[in-house]
């Protein structure tokens, strides 16, 4: 099984931080939600909540708490909501080598270890890969052993593995059928996650994807799962994804820690890694 760092989020970037109103105000608006429903769902009066988006009143740290909850931010961005309004972050974001990340850890490599023969990788929330086991790992080596180097960074980046020219793109062959629900499900993640981050990531990537990627797809047959389909030197895998997170984490890393599955969409993948396997195990 192949393991990376997990490195503690470092200080803030240089941006200036947004005053608690203008936030609050932002992530609201990337809800979709009026004032009426934020305040229906949170059980706060709808005046309220437009005194705290105007500024007029000051939140307790307990409402801030209560507000994130109702619209579902991040644990992380709960931290920068609570710094904004004066008060000290109380969600930690610990590496997965901490001590009290041991099981945490342990559920991972345990998931990871028994997807086998199929691929499966954990990913961070700007989707850079921090474990993988043997599968994903040989699925990885056919797409050519300096795959990583040249898709470019220091970082294995599941997005940028997808998206970038010299990345999985050539090797695809339903890829105008792929690729924008592919892209479309990124954006999606990315306006739940939020940070600049995330943002900056689909940003450079997006500099190398056409309109059709970005914007539409082709009509595709409604089928239950589209798969993606690899083919690399005549060989062809067809899989399609599954993703597990944490249901009740209180750790930023924890909480952005997401388990990607791949599953066989054919017979013939099916066989082609169970043979790997045992290929390998003898």
């Amino acid at each position: 099984m192949s393991e990376m760092t997990f490195p503690a989020p470092g200080p803030a970037g240089p941006e200036p931080r947004l005053a608690f109103p203008e936030m609050l105000r932002a992530w609201r608006t990337r809800r979709r939600l009026s004032q009426l429903q934020l305040a229906l769902n949170s059980g706060v009066s709808q005046r309220h909540v437009s005194f705290l988006e105007s500024g007029r009143s000051r939140p307790s740290r307990s409402m801030i708490l209560q507000l994130s909850e109702a619209l579902d931010v991040p644990l992380r961005e709960r931290n920068e909501l609570l710094l904004a309004a004066g008060f000290a972050p109380i969600f930690r974001a610990r590496p997965l080598d901490d001590p009290q990340m041991a099981q945490v850890l342990a559920a991972v490599r345990m998931m990871l270890s028994n997807h086998a023969p199929f691929p499966a990788l954990a990913v961070d929330r700007v989707w850079n890969i921090r474990m993988t086991n043997a599968p994903f790992d040989r699925l990885a080596a056919m797409l050519g052993t300096d795959i990583w180097t040249r898709i470019g960074g220091a970082d294995r980046n599941l997005m940028a593995l997808f998206f970038h020219p010299a990345g999985l793109r050539p090797f695809i062959a339903n890829w105008d059928a792929i690729a924008p629900l592919l892209w479309h499900r990124a954006r999606r993640e990315a306006e739940a996650a939020g940070g600049e981050d995330v943002r900056a990531l689909l940003a450079g990537l997006s500099e190398f994807q056409s309109a059709e990627t970005l914007w539409s797809g082709e009509d595709v047959p409604l089928v239950p799962v589209l798969p993606v389909e690899i083919v690399k030197d005549g060989v062809k895998v067809s899989f399609f994804t599954v993703i597990s997170t944490f249901g009740t984490a209180q750790d930023a890393t924890a909480n952005e820690l997401a388990i990607e599955s791949f599953f066989p969409a054919d017979a013939a993948t099916e066989q082609m890694f169970r043979q790997m396997d045992a290929a390998a195990s003898g």
